[in-house]
C-alpha cells in the first residue's frame, strides 16, 4: 500500500503543477517514480532469496484449487492400460533417467522426478532440451546433474517391464500433461542425503523417497 500511496502522491503532484508544459509533467512524474521503484528495488535485494521465491512463485495446482488428473494419471491401472509407445531421442533420454532414478518409485514418485527434469528444461538456467538437461555435467565423476550418467557404471536396461513403465510416464509427460506434484520444483534428492543446496532451497514436496525443491530465482544451479 505505501508503494500505491507514493506513487498516487507522485502522479497527483505531476499534474498540479500550474503554468508547466506537458512535457515538464511528464519529466516530473518519470523522476518520482524511477526514484520509489529504484527504492523498491534496493529493499528486494535484502529480502533471501528462499523467501523471495516463495512469495513470488505460485504453489501447486492443487492448493490453488485447479483441477488436475492427479486422480487418473497417478494411478497403476490407468498406467497399466496405456499402450507403450516409442519416441526419439528426447523420450529416450527422459525414459532412461526415470529408469535409474526412479524405477522404484511409485508412479506419483515417477511423475514427480519427471516434473523436475521438465521444469528445468523451462528454465533459462538449464539447457533447453531434455537430453541436454539430463547429461549436463557427464564426463565429470560426481560433478553431474543426475548420477546415473557420472557414476563409472554401465548403464544397462535389465528390467523390461520397469523400462516399459517409465517409457510410459516419460510419454505422458512429454505429451504435456499438467505438472501438478512438485509445485515447480528443479531439484530432489533421496531422504538418505543431505546436500548443502536443501539448506538454501525452499521445499517444495516429499514423495516417496525424495524431496523435492525449487531453486531460488538468484541462485546458481548446483
Amino acid at each position: 500500500m505505501t508503494v500505491i500511496k507514493a506513487i498516487i502522491a507522485a502522479i497527483s503532484a505531476a499534474t498540479i503543477c500550474v503554468g508547466a508544459s506537458a512535457a515538464s509533467a511528464d519529466e516530473l512524474l518519470a523522476s518520482r517514480l524511477g526514484a520509489i521503484l529504484g527504492q523498491e528495488r534496493q529493499a528486494l535485494s535484502v529480502v533471501p532469496d528462499n523467501r523471495l521465491s516463495a512469495l513470488t512463485s505460485l504453489p501447486p495446482a492443487g492448493e490453488r484449487g485447479v483441477a488436475t488428473q492427479s486422480g487418473v494419471i497417478y494411478d497403476r491401472e490407468f498406467l497399466a492400460a496405456q499402450p507403450f509407445v516409442e519416441g526419439g531421442a528426447e523420450w529416450e533420454c527422459l525414459s532412461e533417467a526415470l529408469y535409474f532414478e526412479a524405477r522404484g518409485e511409485s508412479v506419483r514418485g515417477m511423475f514427480a522426478v519427471g516434473e523436475v527434469i521438465l521444469n528445468r528444461v523451462d528454465s533459462d538456467a538449464y539447457p533447453d532440451t531434455l537430453c541436454g538437461v539430463i547429461n549436463q555435467g557427464t564426463g565429470r565423476r560426481y560433478a553431474c546433474q543426475f548420477t546415473y550418467t557420472c557414476d563409472g557404471k554401465p548403464e544397462t536396461i535389465a528390467e523390461p517391464r520397469s523400462w516399459e513403465r517409465v517409457g510410459k510416464v516419460a510419454r505422458i509427460l512429454i505429451d504435456g500433461v499438467p505438472r501438478a506434484l512438485t509445485g515447480g520444483a528443479t531439484h530432489y534428492h533421496t531422504k538418505s542425503v543431505n546436500p548443502s543446496w536443501a539448506q538454501r532451497f525452499p521445499r517444495t514436496a516429499a514423495i516417496g523417497y525424495h524431496y523435492f525443491y525449487r531453486q531460488p530465482v538468484r541462485t546458481a544451479s548446483k
